[in-house]
């Protein structure tokens, strides 16, 4: 792999770019970084990959001599014309100006396998650290046609999304990943890796989708709406936080399915497994 330090600079020196801070832009400029993500994703011919935020192309060059196509999801306009520059002559190579919380990922993963060189599709991104939530919830919540995700967050924020839930540092988004993926952390990427550096440590992760989710759910739905129930009211006991919001239980109605399913009436929410979610939405549905 060539000089990325010296290339990345060059590249915003001829283009004038400096990197958006709105956007939550930083150049990644480590050769190794880049080998780790390309490698672990384990990109084939048979392959599409949807990178999204390719930024200045630093992955995206390396992910188009592997993969059989490579489309990118690019918000920033002013990116769009270096990339078209850059990988122009690749003809596996095609990007989307827009958003990818607004993109239809289904019809364009549907519209792409039906080319028969297009076997499985795979997503990679260095993503912007204030909207990584938003966008994995987003890849798993719509069921998309993908074999994996690879990417690269913010340590602190790995660290919580791919453990086995339980605990204070467990979240919604942590049962979400654990129900349809199977998670491992790749690397750590200390902050001099990128252009400007960040303040925090990046880690890069990767989930492969489970063929089957770890727990058999008959309305998965609910069991999502009764954990986002009671992670968005935390601080009280799951009890309470379940009969002032949307599942539409009584304080008593949720004391007997407590005490049927052996919890506590003073359990939190990051106390339960994603096994006892599936219980509880078991019976709030009966």
């Amino acid at each position: 792999m060539s000089n990325l330090v010296e290339e990345t600079r060059n590249i915003m020196k001829k283009y004038g770019i400096r990197a958006n801070k709105d956007l939550g832009q930083n150049f990644l400029i480590n050769n190794e970084v880049v080998e780790n993500i390309v490698n672990s994703s384990e990109i084939s011919q048979d392959d599409m990959v949807i990178e999204i935020g390719p930024g200045l192309g630093t992955l995206t060059k390396y992910l188009l001599e592997k993969a059989g196509k490579v489309l990118c999801i690019e918000l920033d306009k002013k990116m769009i014309e270096i990339l078209e520059d850059r990988f122009e002559e690749y003809s596996n190579f095609e990007i989307i100006n827009d958003d990818v919380l607004k993109v239809d990922l289904n019809k364009i993963i549907k519209e792409n396998k039906e080319n028969e060189k297009i076997k499985n599709v795979k997503i990679v991104a260095n993503l912007p650290y204030y909207i990584t939530t938003p966008i994995i919830m987003k890849l798993l919540e719509e069921k998309l046609d993908i074999e994996s995700i690879t990417v690269m967050i913010q340590k602190e924020v790995a660290d919580r999304l791919i453990e086995v839930p339980s605990g204070k540092n467990t979240g919604a988004i942590t049962y979400t990943i654990y129900y349809y993926c199977d998670s491992e952390k790749i690397m750590e990427v200390p902050n001099s890796s990128f252009i400007p550096e960040p303040e925090v440590t990046s880690e890069v992760i990767k989930m492969k989708i489970r063929k089957e989710p770890v727990v058999k759910v008959e309305n998965p739905k609910v069991m999502f709406m009764i954990i986002k129930s009671a992670f968005m009211q935390r601080r009280k006991t799951l009890l309470n936080a379940l009969t002032n919001t949307q599942v539409f239980i009584s304080k008593q109605e949720g004391i007997k399915i407590l005490n049927k399913l052996g919890l506590n009436e003073n359990v939190r929410a990051e106390n339960l497994t994603i096994e006892n979610y599936a219980e509880l939405a078991k019976e709030i549905s009966k």
